[in-house]
């Protein structure tokens, strides 16, 4: 590692493109995470080619700062090839520290490559509970995990406790944040073919929703800002690493959030410094910041309806005329500033750049972005600012980047290595998932969700003929409960289990005698990925439902295990450990487009659904032509509130997921 700092914890700079980069440079982060044009989980933003890379990490090596490569988009079958040649020439010619990585393909395209940098496991991948880790360490080869971004101090403790020699942990310390539960938010892919999980979000949570009359933006979520509470983190060995998150924001951002962390890590105690680190976290052009779930005692919940949570600095709201609009702003402006008008989901929205100085509550005239001109009250936010100190620091580090030399990224020959041996077909067969159990669904092949009502009183008979579904998340505290629920049902007989992590299967050891199913929160859209669970002791997997009919069908072909597919039932939007305020669950909310859905708590987590079904009934003979053996349909009951709509409920069938 070419680490400065051995004795605190790393902080890792987010860029999404060059100025960024040198921005990080120029702050002296510890280390930079970037993407590349493909397979990033942040495709919005400019990203990097090979040929940008390359010198840029000559660059941050030449300053003793670490570059890792984010590959954490979920990978396709078409993907595949194209990925193992990026990363053999990755560690070919690029050298970064590590990639990052959510699908689990990648790990058999490190092996097949030789790539020899380190593997970091994205949050994406939710790795959310302590066992996890130890079975991350016995059986992969990776050097660090990325915490999701939902656990609070209490539980990083925990986890970190339990952490293995070998793996190191990282922790998302400032921000945007997501509603939803990293890796476990299919709204984009939903209402539009573009999924989060492979960077392409349109944030649908941000969105304007109504219910019973009230029109806001629910799921609006503030930025996650630790800042003075990251004392806490540096008493944590495990943790060695502090993650901003921000790849598609400006230099400004970048210089200013690093800047400031550094301070708070290395002088956190003066009084003094402290104070000045906080001012540059306010003028860095985030949302109002939330600590969220770090408090344990004191949650905070990051949902912002009482502030502007469009991307940027907000600094006020348009006033004058509709044809005379002008901006009374609550900080300074500067020469360059980029404004943007309104909301990303507005259709009007737009950008103003300043072109002179203009004082805090000073007047500055806009310019119209509609024939109609702009209305009274809109909000206006501050993107990004280039000012002369840090323009200054950049064309330094410009200067420096043009004498290094590097070498014309060539060609790779490498070619990745398929399953060529599917598994013998075994014969169809439908298997409804419940969240409770009768005996009038005892006829017919059947699963249930694993709780503590499903498993109490359970006759043994009915254990062992039952498919039983662990939940997508399992949090720190309730391990231990999931744990001896499992016990259980073994106990009583239970064979069969659908594990919707592949890191569930910890709680199995051993494995022998059970059938053991990697479940459709597992995200899998690929048949290397498929090869790794095998190697892992999984029996078959039942593939993501966010793919097409091209992806669905080509996927059987390079599969070694058995598939399954979810054809019907209710997925979810989301799955959330936040519950909006003012929003009443079980009833339904509308977005701008008319789409409804509904709200409910499980366990701990709060499900959205939409309120038409998944409904790929239709499409089952073609998927047993390929050979699909498994079809899943969940059964979730339906609130008295929420009247269904009838739509195809295809999904992406007919489209190429993007």
């Amino acid at each position: 590692m070419t680490h400065k700092h051995h004795l605190y914890p790393s902080i890792i700079a987010p860029a999404g493109n060059k100025d960024a980069f040198l921005a990080a440079v120029a702050a002296e982060a510890d280390a930079i995470y970037c993407g590349l044009k493909h397979f990033s989980a942040r495709m919005q933003a400019t990203n990097f080619s090979l040929e940008e890379m390359l010198p840029l990490v000559q660059l941050a090596h030449d300053k003793k700062i670490s570059v890792y490569v984010a590959l954490n988009s979920l990978l396709k079958s078409d993907d595949i090839a194209r990925t193992g040649k990026i990363v053999e020439r990755l560690d070919r010619q690029v050298k970064p520290d590590g990639i990052i990585i959510q699908d689990l393909s990648l790990l058999n395209l490190v092996r097949q490559t030789g790539y020899s940098g380190e593997i970091h496991i994205s949050t994406l991948a939710n790795v959310s509970f302590s066992a996890a880790l130890q079975f991350i360490q016995k059986k992969l080869n990776v050097d660090k995990v990325v915490l999701p971004r939902e656990l609070n101090i209490d539980e990083i403790k925990t986890v970190a406790a339990a952490c293995p020699q070998g793996i190191d942990l990282e922790v998302f310390i400032h921000g945007a944040l997501c509603y939803g539960v990293s890796g476990r938010c299919y709204w984009s892919s939903y209402l539009g073919g573009k999924s989060g999980l492979r960077g392409r979000c349109v944030q649908p949570c941000r969105r304007v929703y109504t219910q019973t009359e009230q029109s806001k933006r629910f799921f609006s979520c503030l930025d996650l800002s630790l800042d003075v509470l990251v004392k806490v983190l540096r008493d944590i060995p495990q943790v060695k690493a502090w993650k901003i998150e921000g790849r598609k924001k400006g230099p400004h951002y970048v210089f200013y959030a690093v800047t400031a962390y550094r301070m708070l890590r290395d002088q956190g105690s003066d009084s003094k410094i402290k104070k000045s680190a906080l001012q540059l976290l306010h003028r860095a052009l985030g949302r109002p910041g939330t600590h969220y779930h770090f408090l344990p005692q004191r949650p905070q919940n990051p949902v912002g309806l009482d502030h502007q949570t469009a991307s940027g600095f907000f600094v006020g709201n348009v006033k004058g005329t509709r044809k005379k609009p002008y901006l009374i702003p609550k900080e300074e402006l500067l020469p360059g500033d980029v404004l943007r008008i309104g909301y990303q989901d507005e259709a009007w929205h737009g950008i103003n750049r300043v072109g002179k100085h203009i004082p805090k509550g000073g007047r500055y005239f806009l310019k119209p972005l509609v024939k109609r001109g702009l209305d009274k009250g809109v909000p206006v936010f501050l993107t990004d600012r280039r000012e002369k100190a840090l323009t200054g620091m950049l064309s330094t580090l410009e200067e420096e980047l043009a004498r290094i030399t590097g070498s014309k990224i060539t060609p790779s020959l490498f070619n990745a290595k398929l399953s060529k041996k599917p598994k013998r077909r075994s014969t169809p067969v439908d298997l409804h998932v419940y969240r409770s159990f009768s005996k009038t669904k005892s006829m017919r092949k059947t699963g249930l969700w694993l709780t503590e009502s499903a498993t109490k009183d359970l006759p043994k008979a009915l254990a062992s003929r039952l498919w039983w579904w662990l939940p997508p998340v399992i949090w720190p505290e309730e391990e231990q409960q999931t744990d001896e629920w499992i016990k259980h049902v073994l106990k009583k007989g239970a064979r069969h289990f659908v594990l919707n992590a592949p890191w569930q299967m910890s709680f199995f050891h051993p494995s022998k005698g059970l059938t053991l199913w990697a479940g459709p929160f597992c995200n899998i859209a690929n048949g290397l990925a498929v090869s790794v669970l095998a190697s892992l002791g999984f029996k078959g997997a039942i593939v993501s439902p966010e793919l097409g009919r091209k992806d669905y069908l080509m996927l059987p072909k390079r599969s070694p295990l058995p598939l399954g597919i979810v054809v019907s039932g209710r997925w979810p939007l989301c799955i959330s450990r936040v519950l909006p305020q003012q929003l009443a669950m079980e009833n339904p909310f509308i977005s701008p487009k008319g789409e409804a859905a509904w709200i409910r708590k499980v366990a701990s987590n709060y499900w959205v659904f939409p309120n038409w079904s998944l409904n790929l009934k239709a499409k089952q003979n073609a998927l047993k032509g390929a050979g699909y053996s498994l079809f899943v349909h969940l059964i979730e009951p339906i609130p008295k509130a929420i009247k269904q709509k009838k739509r195809p409920g295809l999904w992406n069938w007919e489209l190429e997921l993007l």
